[in-house]
C-alpha cells in the first residue's frame, strides 16, 4: 500500500485543476483550515468549493491515492504543476472580522475536545509513571519489610483506582518507548489495571477485588529467582530445561507470597495465573472450576498482554490480532464470561490497533467506545501535523469517517511507524465513567 508519493518529487495543482477524486494534502497548519484532516480524497463539490476558498497559490496532491478518472481528466486539461519539495509559505494570518461560520464553530469544538483529551492523556501518563516508580520501590522492600510493603501495595491499588478507573472520561492510551529491565513492572501494571477494570462486571466483591489487585500486581514476583539469561530469551526458543526453569516462577512466587502473609485470595492469583480453563495450563493443570474467579480473570488478561508485549517485540501481535486469536483459536482456554466481557470492553479495535480510515488516512486506536465499538477515538497520522500535536478524533462525532480495515504495524513505512509508535509497549488506562468498562473495588 502506498502511503505517500515520492520523497523527491512533490506534485501540485492549481485551484482550477482540483476536482472530485483527487487526493489532496493541505500545506497549512491543521488549525488554519476547517477540514477534519489535512490529507484526504476530495469527495464532493462542497469540499471542492471550500478547498478553492482557501486561496492557496497551489495544492499538493498524491497521484497514487487519487482516482484514475480524476487523473485522466487532469491529463486532458492544463499542464500540471510539479516542484521539488520545499516549504510552502504560510497563509496570511490576519482574517477579516466576521461572525464565525458553522464550520469555524465545529472546528473550535473539535480543537477544544482534542485539547481536553491530550490533557487527560498527560495526566494518566503522569499517574502511570508514578505507579511504576512506586511499584519498583515496593518490590525492593518486599522481603525486608513485608508487612509495611503489603500495606503500601494496598494503598497503591486504591491510588490506581482513583487515577485510572475514576477519571472524568475513559482513557486508553498507547504509550511509547519503555525500556530495559522495567518490562516486568509495565506488564504487571497492565495486567492489574485491565483486571481491575473488568472486576466489577465479573461480580467480584470488594475483598476479592482487592485480593485481585494485590495478587495481579505481584503475580510474577517469582521471576526474581529466574536467571536473566532465561528471562531475556523468547519462550518459543527455550529448550526443555529452560522451559521448566521458567515455569518454576509460579512455585517461587507462591513461596514468596506465603512468606509475605498474603491472603488466600491473593495467593491464588499468583498460584493460578498460568492455569487455563481447559486444564492445559501449569503448574497443576487446574480446570476452570478449580480456579478462583479472580485467578481466571488474571489468567485471561495475563495471556492477552503477553501476546501484545512478548519478550521479542518483533513477534508482538496487535491488540486486534491478539483478541481475535484468543477468541477464534483459544476460546476454550479462558473463562467464557471474562472473555466476552473483555471483548466488549476493548471493542472490535482494541487500543493500539492500527487502522485505515475511509479518508485513506492511517490512525492508531487510543480509546474504545463501549456503546459503539466501531466508533473509537483514534490518533491520525498526518505529516503536516507535529507528532506532539497529533490529531485525535472521536469517530462517534465524526460520522462521515469510518474504519475500513486493520493494518499490521510491520507494513507501515518507518516514518509512519515512528509517528504512531504502536508497537514498543502497549499500556491500558480505564475509568468507570463509560459504564460497561468500569470497576470500583474499594471497600
Amino acid at each position: 500500500m502506498a502511503v505517500e508519493s515520492s520523497e523527491l518529487t512533490v506534485n501540485y495543482l492549481s485551484a482550477e485543476q482540483l476536482r472530485v477524486g483527487i487526493f489532496v494534502m493541505i500545506e497549512l497548519p491543521w488549525f488554519k483550515h476547517n477540514f477534519t484532516l489535512s490529507s484526504f480524497k476530495i469527495r464532493n463539490e462542497d469540499q471542492l468549493r471550500e478547498l478553492r476558498g482557501l486561496n492557496l497559490p497551489k495544492y499538493r496532491y498524491d497521484p497514487a491515492r487519487s482516482d484514475a478518472p480524476a487523473l485522466a481528466a487532469l491529463s486532458a486539461s492544463a499542464p500540471l504543476l510539479a516542484d521539488i519539495a520545499r516549504p510552502v509559505p504560510a497563509a496570511p494570518t490576519e482574517m477579516p472580522a466576521a461572525p464565525p461560520s458553522e464550520a469555524d464553530l465545529a472546528k473550535r469544538e473539535r480543537s477544544a475536545a482534542q485539547a481536553k483529551r491530550l490533557e487527560q492523556v498527560a495526566n494518566v501518563e503522569r499517574a502511570f509513571g508514578k505507579a511504576v516508580a512506586t511499584m519498583k520501590n515496593l518490590n525492593r522492600n518486599l522481603l525486608s519489610r513485608p508487612k509495611e510493603t503489603l500495606q503500601d501495595m494496598g494503598a497503591l491499588v486504591e491510588q490506581m483506582i482513583d487515577a485510572f478507573l475514576e477519571s472524568p472520561e475513559a482513557t486508553l492510551h498507547v504509550m511509547g518507548d519503555k525500556a530495559g529491565g522495567e518490562e516486568v513492572y509495565f506488564h504487571s501494571l497492565n495486567v492489574t489495571i485491565l483486571a481491575m477494570m473488568l472486576a466489577k462486571d465479573m461480580g467480584l466483591d470488594a475483598a476479592s477485588a482487592r485480593d485481585l489487585g494485590i495478587g495481579s500486581m505481584i503475580h510474577d514476583v517469582g521471576l526474581m529467582d529466574i536467571p536473566d539469561k532465561v528471562l531475556r530469551k523468547p519462550p518459543e526458543d527455550y529448550n526443555n530445561v529452560e522451559r521448566s526453569l521458567r515455569n518454576l516462577h509460579v512455585d517461587y512466587g507462591s513461596a514468596i507470597g506465603a512468606k509475605l502473609g498474603l491472603t488466600p485470595g491473593a495467593l491464588a492469583v499468583i498460584d493460578q495465573h498460568h492455569e487455563l480453563a481447559d486444564g492445559s495450563g501449569f503448574p497443576k493443570g487446574l480446570k476452570s472450576e478449580r480456579m478462583t474467579e479472580a485467578a481466571r480473570l488474571v489468567s485471561l488478561v495475563n495471556h492477552y498482554d503477553n501476546l501484545c508485549n512478548p519478550v521479542d517485540i518483533k513477534k508482538a501481535m496487535t491488540p486486534h490480532q491478539a483478541l481475535s486469536f484468543m477468541f477464534a483459536q483459544r476460546r476454550s482456554k479462558f473463562d467464557a464470561k471474562a472473555l466476552q466481557l473483555m471483548i466488549r470492553s476493548l471493542g472490535v479495535y482494541p487500543p493500539g490497533s492500527i487502522v485505515q480510515l475511509s479518508t485513506d488516512a492511517l490512525a492508531m486506536v487510543t480509546s474504545v467506545n463501549p456503546k459503539k465499538p466501531l466508533r473509537p477515538w483514534v490518533m491520525v497520522y498526518d505529516e503536516a501535523v507535529p507528532k506532539d500535536q497529533a490529531i485525535m478524533l472521536d469517530l462517534e462525532k465524526e460520522s462521515e469517517i469510518n474504519i475500513t480495515k486493520s493494518i499490521s504495524p510491520a507494513l507501515l513505512p518507518p516514518k509512519v511507524a515512528a509517528y504512531l509508535n504502536p508497537r514498543k509497549r502497549v499500556t491500558y488506562f480505564f475509568d468507570g465513567a463509560s459504564g460497561d468498562a468500569s470497576a470500583n473495588p474499594k471497600g
